[in-house]
């Protein structure tokens, strides 16, 4: 009974001097818990559809629903469906009834076809609205509305967790003490280690890419070398983020922390969630992380077909990142040696 005593007053006395565990045991659930509640108990999310040479008893319909609508002339009502300002149009022309879906995401397109279902009572009957897709098509199923993202997160998150632990066992084997006792530059010890796992990273993502694209069929429109470009970068700013704040961790279970911290976040910011559903006062949080581009980026190229004029601002900011992140662990490693 002593030694069992003695092995719990041990572990409780261990806690007890490792703050930051006791403070991610309650807190990280806390957090989580509530990102989910923010995410999922969000407002009802009301289709923007266009109306272009629409009734007036029409219009009165679809305002009468709470639907979000507005009348655009057939060239305006491309470019906003282009854009992915709206999620949709309705053209009346000649006797007939068109539906333009913007495509790429199924259960915005299902909330517009479910919103346009009242209209039937105002057609004549034997009219039946044709439907068609800028992107994607009635085939495009959840999981390749998801994919582009699920793609990016696992990305991210294997890489900055690899990385960040490989970096932690260098420190706490005593290998960087000897490597920075070495005439090498705190730089140079950075860039090697980016190139070095830069490797990998570089056939991880290619794995990844062309197993979900030609194996697990998932939809892709553009360029699959735009695709692997963007996880690359995705990858880069992982790296360079895991082997930072690594330096902030003492051991294993440490840099295990900082996911809920650092990862979770940016999975419920990232587009796998519709963010208009959620309050603007927390929502602005996928801005400020490199997941909410990598995405964007992703879904522009494999659900909608685009190239580097659609993505070259999200590749813009996760370079951004990533040199921020490399500048940053160059000046951190100053706490082991100052050159």
């Amino acid at each position: 009974m002593m030694r069992i005593r003695a092995i719990t007053t041990r572990i409780i006395h261990q806690f007890l001097r490792d703050k930051r565990t006791i403070a991610l045991m309650f807190l990280a659930p806390l957090l989580v818990m509530t990102l989910m509640n923010l995410v999922f108990k969000g407002d009802e999310y009301h289709p923007k559809i266009g109306l272009v040479n629409a009734p007036a008893q029409i219009k009165e319909k679809l305002k009468s629903s709470g639907t979000t609508i507005k009348a655009f002339t057939l060239k305006e009502a491309k470019s906003q469906l282009k854009k992915a300002h709206i999620d949709g149009y309705v053209l009346f022309e000649q006797g007939k009834v068109k539906i333009y879906l913007e495509g790429s995401d199924p259960k915005v397109n299902q909330s517009v076809l479910q919103a346009l279902e009242q209209l039937k009572d105002k057609l004549p009957s034997a009219l039946k609205p044709i439907v068609y897709y800028l992107h994607g098509g009635k085939n495009l199923s959840t999981f390749d509305n998801f994919g582009p993202v699920l793609l990016g997160i696992f990305v991210f998150f294997f890489v900055f967790l690899i990385a960040g632990v490989s970096l932690l066992r260098e420190r706490t084997r005593g290998t960087l003490e000897r490597i920075l006792a070495s005439p090498l530059r705190r730089s140079e010890l950075v860039i090697g280690y980016i190139f070095g796992f830069g490797l990998f990273t570089i056939l991880q993502s290619a794995l990844i890419v062309s197993y979900c694209v030609y194996v697990l069929d998932l939809w892709m429109a553009g360029s699959i070398w735009w695709v692997l470009l963007i996880t690359l970068l995705l990858a880069l700013v992982a790296l360079s983020l895991g082997t930072l704040l690594s330096t902030f961790a003492n051991n294993e279970l440490q840099m295990i922390q900082f996911i809920p911290l650092v990862i979770v976040p940016q999975v419920f910011f990232s587009g796998l969630f519709n963010l208009e559903t959620i309050s603007d006062w927390v929502s602005w949080i996928g801005v400020i992380t490199p997941l909410y581009y990598g995405a964007d980026a992703l879904r522009d190229v494999m659900l909608r077909g685009e190239g580097w004029s659609a993505i070259s601002a999200d590749l813009g900011v996760l370079c951004l990142f990533a040199a921020l992140f490399i500048s940053l662990n160059i000046l951190t490693l100053r706490k082991y040696r100052r050159l």
